[in-house]
């Protein structure tokens, strides 16, 4: 590798390094405090980066908070295909959704579990901010996920799929909410239990 190609990705490296730096001060900040209480230079300064690197990476705080919501949703698909690696069939493909969640909540978060870190921030921003249509898409996959596991268990029965995956996706965001409430998992985990019921009673 020549000297200049050596040049051309140390700082590629840097501004990389600067980037993940601050989504990950952001993403702490951002649910352990909120949104709108979080301000550039509290992120710059546990992110250990100069104000001026915030901006060569995003190009406002709204940016960095599209950014943040992008990877909790990332993050949660993640939590979801490591379950579904160990789910069988449409009953498991169910469970392991609501599986997602309760490892959501079982993270070490700084002040403790406060329910859907998506939804939290979505409740700070004005209507047609583009941060809530993240929000709206991941909420939508989430119940798009259920429908799949569930046309397994209701073949030939689009109306009763849909109609039962937004049961389920309803019965889940309650108990995230409550949850989030109680600092706890004990609601997902309540959730789940009825969700197996219900899958089972199909």
């Amino acid at each position: 590798m020549s000297d200049t190609s050596k040049a051309v990705e140390q700082p590629a490296r840097r501004r990389g390094s600067a980037r993940e730096r601050l989504l990950l001060a952001a993403s702490r900040r951002f649910y352990a405090d909120g949104v709108s209480a979080t301000g550039i230079d509290t992120i710059t300064a546990e992110a250990g980066v100069a104000k001026m690197s915030l901006y060569n990476n995003f190009s406002s705080k709204a940016d960095l908070v599209r950014a943040y919501l992008d990877a909790r949703h990332e993050e949660w698909m993640g939590l979801y295909r490591r379950r579904l690696e160990e789910a069988d069939g449409g009953r498991g493909g169910v469970l392991a959704v609501f599986d997602a969640y309760v490892d959501h909540a079982a993270f070490a978060y700084e002040h403790g579990f406060r329910g859907c870190g998506l939804l939290n921030a979505a409740a700070e921003l004005p209507a047609g901010d583009e941060g809530r249509a993240v929000v709206r898409r991941h909420k939508e996959e989430v119940e798009s996920l259920l429908a799949g596991h569930l046309e397994e268990l209701l073949p030939g029965r689009p109306e009763e799929t849909r109609a039962v995956a937004e049961q389920l996706a309803f019965l889940l965001e309650g108990a995230m909410a409550r949850a989030g409430l109680e600092g706890a998992a004990t609601r997902l985990e309540h959730a789940r239990t009825m969700a197996a019921n219900l899958v089972d009673g199909l």
